[in-house]
């Protein structure tokens, strides 16, 4: 079993949140902020069997397309999000 922590721009939260559900993977939302636009963003808590984190991480893929942000003279690539995919012992339901 994995844990995926997902970390989304707050512009894609909603499309990636209603993709999981559609493909009944339970989802915990977490409001968050920081990295280098501080822009908003959102923390998604996904707990998942190991052969269905490939699945997970296309459909956070899919949703979450490249945009380009003007900061001053420069123009940056932003948009995507950073998954971190950790081994989890156990998990119970209460």
């Amino acid at each position: 079993m994995k844990l995926i922590i997902a970390i989304v721009q707050d512009d894609y939260s909603t499309k990636v949140i209603k993709s999981l559900m559609s493909k009944k993977y339970r989802t915990t939302k977490l409001s968050s902020t920081g990295g280098f636009l501080k822009s908003g963003n959102t923390t998604l808590l996904i707990g998942v069997d190991d052969e269905k984190v490939n699945d997970v991480i296309k459909t956070i893929e899919d949703e979450c397309k490249d945009r380009n942000d003007n900061k001053g003279k420069d123009e940056i690539a932003v948009g995507r999000a950073n998954i971190f995919i950790l081994n989890m012992k156990d998990f119970k339901k209460i």
